[in-house]
């Protein structure tokens, strides 16, 4: 019954171990840039980087874009995983683009991307 109990333990930290190997400060994200596309109606947002793992083992990387007024009030925030529930390989990345995510608002004058979230599936 103890060889059990032990086992379970085991069972049950190991996750835990894996979400820990990488941290936000193992991804990078290059080349962010925002544009505004104009088109019938509302204008859209393109938000595309290329987010990639620096970290020694696979794992991905959840992302937060805020959007913020001239004061730096952030008036919009929105998050996403660019890889979905797929590991990113070491040095390796994934394109992302979430400005679909986000409605057009007036207010909205400088954006900001940082990694909110890592995670190994």
């Amino acid at each position: 019954m103890k060889k059990i109990a032990i086992a379970a333990v085991l069972f049950v930290a190991a996750p835990l171990s894996a979400n820990a190997a990488c941290a936000a400060k193992d991804f990078a994200i290059d080349g962010f840039a925002v544009k505004l596309q104009q088109g019938s109606g509302q204008p859209r947002f393109s938000m595309k980087g290329n987010l990639v793992n620096k970290c020694g083992e696979p794992a991905a990387a959840q992302i937060r874009i805020d959007a913020k007024d001239a004061s730096g009030k952030v008036v919009a925030s929105k998050q996403g995983w660019p890889a979905g529930t797929s590991n990113i390989e070491p040095g390796k990345s994934v394109d992302f683009d979430l400005g679909r995510l986000f409605r057009y608002s007036p207010d909205m004058q400088d954006y900001t991307v940082v990694v909110s979230d890592v995670k190994a599936w």
